[in-house]
């Protein structure tokens, strides 16, 4: 029997009530990440916990957002919760420092290894796209998901129209559903950090470093990000990354993103996760040329080593004139998480003609804190280690750190750092012993 789009009709919806159901006291629940957060199921699992019927819940996110932090992550359910999630994002970062939602703390190549083998899934809840007249719907992006529906013992999915229908690893039939929901909520508004004046110098100087032909990969934040309007005269751009931002979406739609000269996907372009606003999702669906794949599949640092002249750029929050470089935790705090940072360094770098590059403000609060620092303070934490660290960026210049002394790499870190704040760094790097 057909439905009313043309489709052939092969799952029969529950409601949200009868999907929570499924979810048994001393479950260990994965939730699906980013835009495939299932808000009706959450908020229906979180009706029984609050109600008494569930407790002892273990409860995994890759990347938690706004309605986990606002069901299974809230305050009031953590007396029968246990929340855990392997990268501190923005809805969850107080709960994260008061110890409401655990942090685990993950290279996210290794994070579908640690579910196959570190943890028991017992129960898996996603949105998913719209189901096709095969009976296969899209997870819209790949993250860990498929493993951990194939991991799991209860499958709980939500149909939402408004999720693109996104190509790669990211299929699941509905027969592997035990409960199939429909709930058709607009998607989230996603917001964009505000454009800085140093992102213009930021930008251009990185886009100097990039051949056309380049395989790309851009970290979270708007700094990465600022860079892809300084790329609108290159030539067949490809895209190898962990996340795909608005800046990558902007260089597909133009067509500087063609992955025509990729060596290892040839005319397709890889990402692992989706952060944009829902207007810019449409250009994921049903395109073959835009491809989802785990992290485990697109982050180990061997595979990202095989594109030849790829180019990785993240941001930090702070360095140290050793070259440490931080970019998860502020005065001891934890901000983010290492995520794929140091998977795609090091990837960068063992790529033939590939380049690792790591930018950042040279201050932060209005001038009055330098990002350069002698030493990190104590309980910083090392996302990059020295060792890693290729190329230094601020608006203030560019630093090759690889087979330079200790000495040279002191010189060039101060160099990057605002000039107010150059001299006591140089006397402090000669009391370190640098010089």
């Amino acid at each position: 029997m057909m439905n009313t789009d043309g489709q052939l009709k092969t799952y029969s919806p529950c409601s949200a009530e009868e999907a929570a159901g499924l979810v048994r006291s001393g479950d260990n629940i994965v939730v699906g990440i980013g835009i495939c957060e299932p808000p009706a199921l959450l908020r229906a699992i979180a009706a029984r916990v609050e109600a008494g019927d569930l407790k002892d819940i273990n409860v995994y996110s890759f990347n938690p957002q706004q309605y986990l932090a606002e069901t299974l992550f809230a305050p009031g359910v953590c007396d029968c919760v246990q929340p855990h999630a392997w990268f501190v994002s923005g809805p969850v970062r107080g709960l994260v420092k008061v110890g409401l939602v655990h942090f685990v703390p993950s290279y996210f190549h290794q994070v579908p290894r640690l579910i196959r083998e570190n943890m028991r899934v017992d129960v898996f809840i996603s949105a998913v796209s719209r189901v096709d007249k095969n009976g296969h719907a899209s997870f819209s992006h790949s993250g860990y998901m498929t493993l951990a529906a194939r991991c799991s013992r209860t499958v709980l999915l939500e149909i939402n129209n408004h999720l693109p229908r996104s190509f790669g690893d990211t299929f699941i039939h509905v027969s592997n559903a035990d409960a199939l929901v429909e709930n058709h909520e607009p998607l989230l508004p996603v917001a964009i950090p505000k454009p800085r004046p140093e992102d213009d110098v930021i930008g251009r100087l990185i886009a100097e470093m990039i051949p056309d032909g380049a395989t790309l990969q851009l970290g979270i934040g708007g700094l990465p990000n600022a860079l892809t309007k300084y790329l609108a005269n290159h030539k067949d751009l490809g895209i190898h990354s962990e996340l795909m931002g608005q800046g990558l979406i902007h260089l597909v739609r133009t067509g500087v993103a063609t992955a025509a000269r990729n060596n290892l996907h040839p005319g397709k372009n890889l990402f692992t996760l989706v952060s944009a606003p829902p207007e810019e999702l449409d250009i994921f669906d049903d395109n073959p040329s835009l491809e989802s794949y785990s992290s485990e599949q697109l982050m180990d640092p061997g595979v990202i080593a095989a594109n030849d002249n790829m180019i990785a750029v993240n941001s930090i929050l702070e360095v140290d004139l050793t070259g440490q470089c931080n970019a998860e935790s502020i005065e001891g705090v934890q901000f983010s998480g290492t995520g794929g940072q140091l998977d795609f360094v090091r990837g960068a770098y063992a790529s033939r003609g590939g380049k690792s590059i790591l930018a950042f403000y040279s201050t932060a609060k209005n001038g009055t804190i330098s990002r350069v620092v002698p030493r990190l303070v104590e309980g910083a934490i090392v996302t990059t280690p020295r060792m890693d660290v290729h190329y230094l960026v601020t608006e203030y210049g560019v630093a090759n750190l690889k087979g330079k002394s200790t000495r040279e790499r002191a010189l060039a870190i101060a160099g990057l750092a605002h000039p107010d704040f150059r001299d006591d760094l140089i006397r402090q790097a000669e009391e370190m012993g640098l010089f």
